[in-house]
């Protein structure tokens, strides 16, 4: 049935999405990039510059990869804006969540129980966070996630060192924290814990075909 193409281009730099629409294949598939669990440190392929990644992966994509879906990543810090900007631009919610390091009372936020198919992004500048094929129902009353998309997320020890904060490599929002260990049967036995609020669902079937 072929791919379906969108381009976010949030400030300084832009994202490349392309989906897969093959029945047996509806995964979303990272090239160039490499899925890493939580890590302070972003991960991106050296074989492809930092500055280039979004026309590389493209351009590969069309030669060897039809069918395939592509994600290239936003380049840290990229999306970095002052917080009377951020306070301009974001709703009052929003802002207090993403740049205050607020939380959303459990159970209520819109994408708790939600398992459509696509790409979650930051509320704030629209990087792309997770696959929506990475999300479970953990039961903590927040979007639960095992794993983020390669480059994406920024993992901070909160001050007290109790937790481990989450945040969007791009624009430094916070998403929510992340936990190990907990026995969840996924690939990582990772919990991301994120607040609704501080995403945006990009549904699959939404973008113009190519």
């Amino acid at each position: 049935m072929g791919s379906q193409i969108l381009q976010i281009s949030p400030g300084s730099y832009f994202t490349t999405l392309i989906f897969n629409h093959n029945p047996l294949s509806r995964s979303l598939l990272i090239h160039n990039t490499q899925l890493t669990r939580c890590s302070s440190k972003p991960t991106i392929n050296p074989t492809v510059s930092p500055s280039r990644v979004s026309s590389a992966v493209v351009h590969r994509s069309k030669r060897s990869f039809r069918g395939s879906s592509v994600v290239a990543m936003a380049a840290p810090g990229s999306a970095r804006k002052s917080e009377e900007e951020w306070q301009a631009i974001l709703s009052p919610e929003q802002f207090r969540i993403l740049r205050q390091k607020g939380t959303e009372y459990p159970g209520t936020g819109v994408y708790d129980k939600f398992f459509g198919e696509g790409v979650y992004t930051c509320a704030g500048c629209g990087t792309p966070l997770y696959r929506s094929t990475t999300k479970f129902n953990s039961g903590c009353g927040w979007p639960a996630f095992y794993e983020g998309l390669p480059g994406a997320i920024n993992c901070n020890p909160d001050p007290d060192g109790m937790r481990t904060e989450i945040i969007c490599v791009a624009c430094g929002g916070h998403l929510g924290h992340v936990f190990k260990g907990e026995g969840f049967r996924t690939p990582t036995d990772e919990r991301h814990c994120v607040n609704s609020i501080s995403l945006k669902f990009i549904p699959a079937n939404s973008y113009s075909s190519m």
